[in-house]
């Protein structure tokens, strides 16, 4: 074999151990689900129950799925006004992390939008990038 070809076969097989990694990760939105527990966890609870009046769950929130086009600007942004969630009013202001990137964002909420029997749609990295454009700051 000449080097080109140990080069060449060196980068499939690391090419192929990487695509087989991905592959078996154990939900389809791992790397939103670490982000949800080191970003809101704290606040929403490991399992998005909210936090008793003060902070409005996630999990079996209609919020979520009635404001798909704004929760990519809560997350970088926060949340200054009061909510209604499931019939409760929430007016606790939430901080925005704009530290996350738009596919960090896009990876979280689409967590979100389907952990603790939620049901939304998943968003595209494309679409939250629009909705981006969309903010009010």
């Amino acid at each position: 074999m000449t080097m080109f070809n140990i080069n060449n076969l060196f980068l499939v097989l690391l090419a192929s151990l990487l695509l087989a990694g991905v592959s078996c990760e154990t939900t389809t939105y791992q790397g939103g689900e670490r982000l949800y527990k080191t970003m809101c966890a704290n606040c929403h609870m490991d399992s998005g129950e909210g936090l008793g009046t003060l902070i409005p769950p996630l999990a079996g929130s209609d919020y979520l799925g009635k404001n798909l086009d704004k929760l990519p600007c809560i997350v970088r942004y926060g949340l200054r006004d009061s909510i209604t969630v499931n019939g409760k009013i929430y007016g606790e202001n939430m901080a925005g992390m704009p530290g996350l990137s738009d596919i960090q964002i896009t990876n979280l909420l689409n967590y979100i939008n389907s952990a603790w029997g939620n049901n939304n749609p998943p968003y595209s990295f494309e679409e939250v990038q629009r909705l981006m454009g969309q903010c009010n700051k």
